[in-house]
């Protein structure tokens, strides 16, 4: 039976993934160990690896198609934009996946914002501070963030860990 990525609700995964079960369908939530970044203590905790996505392998029919989007939490079943039809996931992206997880290899989820994204500045003397990605070399982690300071602009270099996307 083919594999299908399903996009839920902003933190719905769990909830998703729980009503998916209980209607008998095979569902599959990768998840991650990560430290939690709370200000008073540091502790491990588990994470979807997709956040809002996960997977179900079902034939789709109609009716297994609408017990899935009737699920609480499911927004979509993901597929081609023209007739949203569902496309099936390759198994061996699935199989690559369920190895990743069960390795236990420390994985790092990073999304670096692009040429004229805004990005904040999470790191350094200028933490807390929104300005606008000028240039950008995510091999090397350099970004250059253009930031309005009493209507002057300048250009601040910074490494990968000092900017998150906004």
């Amino acid at each position: 039976m083919p594999w299908y990525a399903v996009h839920t609700k902003s933190r719905h995964e769990y909830k998703a993934h729980n009503g998916l079960l209980q209607k008998q369908l095979t569902s599959f939530l990768p998840e991650i160990e990560v430290w939690s970044k709370r200000k008073d203590r540091k502790k491990r905790i588990t994470v979807p690896l997709f956040p809002g996505y996960l997977f179900v392998q079902a034939d789709l029919s109609n009716e297994i198609k609408l017990a899935i989007l009737k699920t609480f939490g499911v927004v979509r079943i993901l597929g081609k934009k023209e007739n949203t039809e569902p496309l099936p996931v390759p198994d061996a992206k699935i199989q690559a996946i369920q190895r990743l997880i069960t390795h236990k290899a420390e994985i790092f989820t990073m999304q670096y914002p692009k040429e004229g994204e805004p990005a904040t500045i999470i790191d350094g003397p200028f933490a807390g501070i929104e300005g606008i990605v000028v240039k950008s070399d995510p091999e090397k982690e350099l970004f250059v963030v253009s930031i309005e300071l009493l209507q002057r602009s300048v250009a601040i270099r910074l490494e990968g860990f000092q900017i998150r996307k906004v």
